[in-house]
Parts: structure tokens; sequence; C-alpha cells
């Protein structure tokens, strides 16, 4: 087992490990790593704790130091850079008249690179606007394409159910979301319904994903015939929550609890509910 701390570098974005080293360091604090990137200034999530070695990506850096309130002006600087940046970055795009939307733009705390985040339906070609934006900021220039999933992380918003969407406030990573997860759920399959700001299904259908599947796997499926207190009859739909299914007989349709029903033929070619 090792010593690490969670380290997020933007909000709702993905936790690294970090070696704290001898330090004391507690979530809500802002400390100071060495990454791929650079150095960086992030956030502690996760305090002080033990895992497995094979849990963490190795080699482990260590934590530089807890920021200073030197550092935390700096950062706050880099922020006002960036926005100002962004300006700019928008008029020269426009001027060469790339087919490309802006997203975000941000200085590494080195001050080592000035990255912009964009948008585009296909490949463009940037490279006279990075020779542009170097002149005017003496500096290393990134431009890296995003996806609409990722913008909406970056921008962030309000989902259908009225709240600030999941993934600009507490999703580190995206899982892959289907189509059939809004089946097994018995959603509608408009795509209006099911998809968030992005466009994409919405993240959230996942998160009941299992407990249906799970739910329906102990329940009878459509198609199947069973005995009732009524008579024969189709299952023709169910309810996991109620531990209910609807059948249907020659006369009418009955709501009736798994242990009211006894299967006594499976019919072909329906199938199990998706």
């Amino acid at each position: 087992m090792i010593k690490v701390v969670g380290v997020r570098f933007k909000k709702a974005g993905k936790v690294y490990y970090f070696d704290p080293g001898d330090l004391e360091i507690v979530p809500g604090q802002h400390v100071i790593v060495e990454t791929a990137r650079g150095t960086e200034y992030g956030e502690v999530v996760v305090g002080i704790k033990e895992v497995k070695e094979e849990d963490v990506v190795q080699p482990l850096k260590q934590v530089i130091r807890i920021a200073t309130p030197e550092d935390d002006a700096h950062m706050r600087e880099n922020q006002v850079r960036a926005a100002q940046a962004f300006d700019i970055a928008l008029d020269k795009i426009a001027e060469h008249q790339l087919p490309m939307k802006l997203i975000d733009s941000e200085y590494t705390f080195d001050d080592s690179k000035l990255i912009f985040y964009f948008t585009a339906d296909g490949r463009v070609d940037f490279r006279e606007l990075v020779k542009d934006l170097a002149s005017i900021f003496k500096i290393r220039i990134e431009l890296r394409q995003i996806g609409v999933r990722d913008e909406a992380k970056m921008i962030g918003g309000l989902g259908p159910c009225g709240r600030p969407i999941c993934c600009a406030t507490f999703l580190g990573d995206f899982e892959p979301v289907s189509i059939k997860m809004a089946k097994e759920q018995n959603l509608s399959l408009n795509p209006t319904k099911i998809s968030g700001l992005c466009g994409r299904l919405m993240c959230c259908l996942k998160y009941e994903s299992e407990v249906y599947k799970e739910a329906k796997d102990e329940l009878p499926y459509k198609g199947l015939i069973v005995l009732t207190a009524y008579g024969e009859g189709e299952v023709v739909d169910a309810d996991p929550f109620q531990d209910q299914v609807i059948v249907e007989t020659d006369d009418e349709s009955y709501a009736l609890a798994i242990d009211e029903v006894e299967e006594i033929a499976r019919k072909k070619p329906k199938g199990r509910q998706e």
C-alpha cells in the first residue's frame, strides 16, 4: 500500500493521484504538482489515504508544495490573462475565416504554454493562426480540438431536470451511454427527450441502468405465457419497481405480483424484454 492524495485541476475534472511526501495535506487545499504538462496548480479533493500500488499510474509524482498566497495570486492573474487571450483569438479566427468554434483558453501555471480549446466539424488547418497567436503572446501556443461532450462540460448549463449538468458539476469521466439503456428504463426514444445539451445521450441514463437490468432479469419477460387466477395470459409489460407484470388475457389486462403468475410456456420469437 502507498500513500496518495487526489488532486483535480479543473472543476469536475478527473482526479489524479500524487505522493504527499511528508506534507500534511487536507481536502480543500491547493497544491503545486509536477505533471506531464509541467508544473500545475490543483485542488486537493481526496485527502491522504492508502491505496494498492496497482491502482495508481507509476511513477507516482510527488506534491511539490502547498500553494502559497503568491501561487493563488498567480493563478488568478493567469485566469484574467487567459480571458483576454480568448478575445484576441476570436478576432484572429474570424480574420482567418476558419470553420472552428473557440470554447476556452488557459495558461499553464508555469507560463510555458497557452492552450486554446475549440470544436469543429472536421480537420482545420490552423497553422497560420498559430503563427499569429505566437507572435502576439510570445509563448508556445497549442490548439486542442475537443468533442461536443467536452464542450458542454467546459461551458456548463442546465439540464432537462432543471439542475446544472452532471458533467460540469461532478462527473470526472464520461462513461459510455447507449440507446439500450433508455429502452431498459421504458423511456421515450424521442431524441429530444433523452439527449443532453451536447446533443448526445444523457449521461444520467447510466445511473439506473444496472438496477433496471438486474430487476428485469428476475421478472417474467414480454411474451411469456403464464397461468393466473384469471386464466392463461401473456406478459405484455413488467414494472421492476413494483415487482409486477401486466398480463393480458382473452378478456382483460391485469397488473399482478410476480408470485401471482406461473410460467407455463415460452412464446417465440418475442425473447427477453430489452
